[in-house]
Order: C-alpha cells, then structure tokens, then sequence
C-alpha cells in the first residue's frame, strides 16, 4: 500500500506487514460486520451529511487554526496550532465517537461499550450516547480514575456507567482488554466504540477515516504547505487524523510519543489488541507496560498505520519525557494564553526542544495538533495524583 492511497481500505485489513484481525474466533463475525457496516455507510451520502452536519453544528467544527505568533517569536519558527481542545467535550474524539455512534445506530446496535484512558474518550462516547439515544458502559482503569476524576464525574453526568478495571497496570491497556471481553458476550446489541487507530480491521482504518476531518480542515486552512507537521501519539487516533491531510505533500510527518510508553521508538512487531504494530515487550515477548503522566498515551502500542508509515520512512517519531511535557504545558499557557492536555503537550514539547536545532530549523513553517484541553489535568499538575 502506498501512503498515496491513504484513503483506500488496506487490502486484508493489513498496511503492509501490519494490521490484521486477531481476535478470538467468537469476534471474527462481529469484526466482519463492522467492517460491512462501515463500507456501505461510508459510501452513502446521507449518512455523511448526517455525520457533517453533526460535526459542524454540534461538535463545532471546523475547529480554527490558530497562529502561536508569540511562541513563533521566541522559537524563531511559524507555528499554527490545530485546535482540537476547541470541539465540543474538549477534544479531537468526538469526532470519531459521532460517526461510530451514527454507524452504531444505523446497525441496529443500542448499546456502546467503550475504552477509555484519559477519560476524553468516555466523556466523547457518553456524550453520543445520549444524543443518539443509546446507552454506554464505559471500562476505565482505577489508575487513570484516580487521575482523571472530573472526566470519570463527567461520564456519570451523561448517564454513561463508568466501569472500574483493576487488573494488570489498571490504565488503558487493561480497559481495552476488558471492554473487548464485554463485547464478546453481547455482539448482538453492542457496538464496541473503540477510541483509536488500533485494534482488529476495521478500527485502525474507520478511526482514521472519521479522524480525516482534522487534516482536511488543517490543510485547507494552512497559509502555506507546513514544512513539519506533528502530533502526540499513543494509540495515534489525532495524529492519523491529522497526517490524512498531508500524506501526500512533502512536509515532514513527527508523532511525538511519551518516553515511558513509545512503542514506535522501543518497541517491536508484536500483536496486541487485535492488531499486529510496534508492541512495547519485555525479554520473554510479552506486552510490556507503559508509563506516562498522560494517561492517554499510557499504552503499549501504536496504531499498525503509525507502524507501516514509520517502516516506509514516510513519518517519523520522537520521544519527550514526563518533564518536559509539564514544562511545555507551563510555556505554551503563559505565552500563548492555551492551557493543552498533557497529551497534546508531548508534541509541544518536542517543538520545543528542536526548534533552531537541525531537526527543526530556523524559519520551518510547523502546524501543531493541539488534541485536547487541559481541565482535566490541572489536579496532576497541581501535584495531585500522577
């Protein structure tokens, strides 16, 4: 597959060495469904108008890209930020969560099970839920409860049932193991809402198509083709979203991954989820944990399209440490007056850092996807629980 045909569904579900579908053979029929629902939605005008229409004047979309004129000056760089912490629910997730949810409810389903780290994606999914009148049961691990309680109030204002998962690391990788459990027993009724580019086929390509819109927009609101373009990653839903839009361009592609959880830049081919990607494993093969302070980037993996792009050399990926992501929130509130999710502060973090170097020159035209808003994050950073 070539980064040119981005927009096409890969061939098998894989995006060259990686992809695919394993999941226990009781999964095989509802993946295969999901797929067929997608491919016919996704081709039929009135569901996109549907889905258009919800994000323009439901989600706020197009969310504006804004110039960082003040950090551009200090920087010695142009930097526009893709301003994702502006949709509705504060983040770049709703944006998938509508079109699943419209998906959803056109197969009949009437229930969503859903994933959640940060907490962005539970309160994304919750949120559809009422407004398509269905009901969501959302599996989050006691760690990243504790951590991000406002989101956890959030969901249960929505009506959503916030499931507390106490196994393994008890973060996202445990969350998902557990929702995927739960779909298993209730194919027929539930629809699984999972909230990145990982995952069996169809998720890692219908994510990314529901998340296009941020690179659609972005390029067409960009003054100039940006020489770097760049986005957190973990599971790497607005990262792909974002890349969609500029795949075919020459600016340069840096996902930006937590030091602690970089499956792209430490890891190796493995399967986790579902999906064969770049796995974090330990001496033995087994899934490794990860560590950030973000709990949406606590991962041990990266979406497979993140690992055939990085193969290919067509995008590249970075690290930053938990020191330099809260720095980088602290800067980019005083200078430019934004206050980003510790998630979207890695990216920040690595413009930071590069800017004037020889991985970011001087005078480089850069667009940032800044994925959500820091609300969530103020009790971490205000030395509450990390």
């Amino acid at each position: 597959m070539s980064p040119m045909t981005f927009m096409a569904e890969p061939v098998g579900g894989r995006f060259g060495d990686f992809g695919g579908r394993y999941v226990p053979e009781s999964l095989v029929p509802a993946c295969a469904a999901v797929a067929a629902a997608f491919r016919d939605a996704w081709a039929d005008k009135t569901f996109r108008d549907e889905l258009d229409g919800l994000l323009s004047v439901y989600a706020g979309r197009p969310t504006p890209l804004t110039p960082a004129s003040n950090l551009s000056a200090q920087l010695g760089i142009s930097l526009w930020l893709k301003r994702e912490d502006l949709a509705h629910t504060g983040s770049h997730k709703i944006n998938n969560v509508l079109g699943q949810g419209l998906l959803a409810r056109r197969m009949g389903r009437t229930r969503l099970i859903a994933e959640t780290g940060a907490g962005q994606h539970g309160v994304a999914t919750a949120t559809a839920a009422a407004l398509l009148g269905l009901s969501a049961t959302v599996y989050m691990g006691t760690r990243d409860i504790e951590r991000q309680r406002l989101n956890v109030h959030r969901m249960e204002m929505l009506g959503a049932t916030v499931v507390p998962v106490t196994s393994g690391s008890r973060t996202l990788k445990d969350a998902t193991n557990e929702a995927m459990r739960a779909w298993v027993a209730d194919t027929e009724r539930a629809h699984f809402l999972l909230g990145s580019v990982g995952g069996p086929h169809p998720y890692p390509w219908m994510v990314r198509e529901f998340q296009r819109v941020i690179g659609s927009e972005a390029r067409r609101q960009a003054p100039v083709v940006p020489d770097v373009v760049v986005a957190c990653v973990g599971g790497g839903s607005n990262a792909a979203g974002t890349f969609a839009g500029f795949v075919d361009t020459s600016s340069r592609l840096i996902g930006v991954e937590a030091a602690g959880g970089a499956a792209m830049s430490n890891g190796a081919p493995g399967v986790v989820h579902g999906a064969r990607s770049m796995v974090l494993q330990d001496d033995e093969g087994q899934v490794a944990e990860a560590e950030s302070i973000a709990a949406g980037l606590d991962y041990p993996g990266v979406g497979p399209e993140h690992a055939y792009l990085g193969a290919i050399g067509r995008s590249e990926y970075r690290t930053v440490t938990d020191d330099e992501v809260v720095e980088a929130v602290r800067r980019l509130a005083r200078t430019e007056g934004i206050i980003c999710a510790l998630e979207s502060a890695h990216a920040v973090a690595w413009v930071l850092r590069a800017a004037g170097t020889a991985d970011l020159p001087a005078g480089s035209a850069v667009l940032l996807t800044l994925s959500g808003r820091g609300d969530k994050d103020m009790h971490t950073l205000i030395g509450g629980t990390a």
